[in-house]
């Protein structure tokens, strides 16, 4: 039987054999992949030398290796297993999990790496870090909660895992595994190829950014102690006028002791990752004892010199010679270097007021941020409140009434608040096609049929009209996404939520029963819902650390909404 490969792939095959007698071509796994019948044979005349060759196809690549026999007959032998990567999904056993045989799991490889031996001679062994992977039912498998995620490690030998052919569904957020006939994970091959496997790929390096960022962190380091040195000056000068000579010099012997922590902090910092790290690590724990060297210092002027004149008499603790002033004037120095610190963190908030008090090139450095700022700004200048358009965002994991809430306040607000248009592509025709290439669209339905367009939000008031009218968008969390992303529009944002994760999953279920929610072949309604709840946690944790939320709507009760 012949096999057909593709005129172009034999027109290949052809200018590659030229006179060979038996060849080999490999290709490795890329968009798909396909296993070719390993019993059909390629026609091909017998040659007599031997050439290699890589065959790439536009739909799939794959591992192929051919022989001729002595007829001169290509024979397609059984393509290889891939080497492993950080990011399979895999199947393992893990002999903890009741059954003689050990309980079957999925994961994610998530750090490779080799097991070191005394044998120079002996063969190379790997060991792998996985990540197991939650069975949320029907083959589908999805990450932890990061709470959980750290507890579900395990270490496992190359051999013992097996690689899984999954693909990712977006809608689930999780893994489609296969599986077999008693409902187990399939694999794809029993074990990973590992003749020739050098480890995972190192990343290149690049040394231009790495000694960019170690020039940056030099002139940052020099600028945070040059700083501390100069508050700490202004500080002794102030504590001169103030509290006299005495109270000054310890203040100034504090403030040096300041800076050294900030030195010392930096040998560890500097020392991080080499070979001297733990010598630096010693070397600046010494930055702790710093401050009761200030205060040492203190107690023996106050024995052979100061006010007390105790001399040697002085029993017990020699610190106790300090007095409550000496001891205020010694911390308050050493902790002089944290007002440049704290100033510069303080600079988005209070603005050019800090650039005026920060000492030095602290204060240069910041005078001409804000001075760049001021000219990206300048641009921005000419636009006007009415320049922009003002978008009411309501936005809210599914199942918390938004859609109903929109609905209510646009239909009640006489005009005043409108939604924006979606494009029909049945009444569009070619245009939607265009429009979706261009890229104009924000959003488009599961469907396809309907699509959100960014000039229907932006232009979708009548400006002629007599009342100030405001667009309302029913938004999903990336269609909220994908509106944060555009200039020259105001945004106030509402998120409308419930004030528990069992009431939205309540919700859920009346809308999977009402039919209102559709369940995919060969899915089930507790694997959508635990898929749709999973993407819920998600939207929430969205709607807190974004900002772009200024209210929030429990909505338990739609009439008090």
């Amino acid at each position: 039987m012949t096999t057909i490969l593709g005129f172009r792939s034999l027109l290949l095959i052809s200018a590659l054999l030229g006179a060979s007698h038996s060849f080999a071509f490999v290709m490795r796994p890329s968009l798909s992949r396909y296993d070719l019948p390993t019993s059909n044979h390629l026609k091909v005349q017998p040659f007599h030398s031997r050439v290699t060759g890589t065959i790439s196809h536009s739909s799939f690549q794959t591992d192929l290796k051919l022989s001729s026999d002595e007829g001169g007959t290509a024979v397609a032998a059984k393509k290889l297993p891939p080497y492993p990567k950080i990011g399979d999904v895999v199947r393992y056993t893990d002999l903890d999990g009741g059954r003689k045989d050990g309980q079957v799991l999925v994961g994610k490889i998530s750090l490779i790496q080799p097991v070191l031996t005394s044998n120079p001679n002996e063969e190379k062994q790997w060991l792998l870090e996985i990540s197991e992977l939650d069975d949320m039912g029907d083959g589908y498998f999805g990450d932890y909660p990061m709470r959980e995620r750290r507890f579900k490690k395990a270490l496992r030998k190359l051999p013992e895992v097996s690689p899984v052919l999954a693909s990712f569904v977006r809608s689930a957020d999780a893994y489609k595994v296969p599986m077999d006939e008693n409902k187990e994970p399939k694999p794809w091959y029993d074990q990973y190829r590992m003749d020739g496997y050098e480890g995972p790929a190192a990343v290149k390096i690049d040394q231009e950014v790495v000694e960019s960022d170690a020039e940056r962190y030099s002139d940052l380091k020099g600028m945070l102690i040059r700083d501390a040195a100069i508050v700490g000056a202004i500080g002794a000068l102030f504590a001169q006028f103030g509290y006299g000579t005495e109270d000054a010099l310890i203040y100034a012997a504090g403030a040096l002791a300041g800076v050294g922590y900030l030195f010392f902090l930096s040998i560890k910092t500097d020392t991080l990752g080499s070979p001297t790290a733990k010598f630096g690590k010693n070397v600046s724990n010494l930055r702790f004892a710093l401050p009761f060297f200030v205060l040492l210092g203190v107690a023996i002027k106050n024995i052979y010199g100061g006010d007390n004149k105790v001399g040697f008499e002085t029993e017990g603790n020699i610190l106790n010679t300090v007095t409550k002033d000496q001891f205020g004037a010694a911390m308050i120095g050493f902790l002089t270097y944290r007002i440049p610190l704290f100033l510069r963190q303080l600079q988005p908030v209070l603005g050019e007021t800090v650039s005026d008090v920060l000492p030095g090139s602290a204060g240069m450095a910041m005078k001409m941020a804000q001075e760049a700022a001021s000219q990206e700004t300048e641009d921005l200048v000419s636009l006007t409140n009415t320049d922009l358009t003002t978008i009411l965002l309501v936005c809210g994991p599914s199942g918390t009434g938004k859609t109903t809430l929109v609905k209510k306040l646009v239909s009640e607000s006489q005009g005043r608040f409108i939604e924006p248009e979606w494009t029909d592509r049945n009444l569009a025709g070619a245009q939607f096609e265009v429009m979706d290439r261009r890229g104009d669209f924000l959003k488009v339905e599961s469907s396809g049929r309907y699509g959100l367009s960014i000039d229907s939000v932006l232009n979708g008031v009548d400006k002629d009209s007599d009342k100030e009218q405001v667009i309302v968008v029913d938004a999903d969390v990336e269609l909220a996404k994908s509106l944060t992303r555009f200039e020259g529009v105001r945004i106030v944002g509402v998120w409308v939520g419930l004030d528990s994760i069992e009431k939205i999953q309540n919700r859920t279920k009346l809308q999977l029963e009402s039919g209102e929610v559709k369940i995919p072949d060969g899915e089930s309604a507790d694997s959508v819902l635990r898929a749709r709840v999973k993407k819920i946690v998600k939207d929430i944790e969205y709607g807190v650390i974004s900002g772009i939320f200024e209210f929030t709507i429990l909505n338990d009760d739609i009439e008090q909404s």
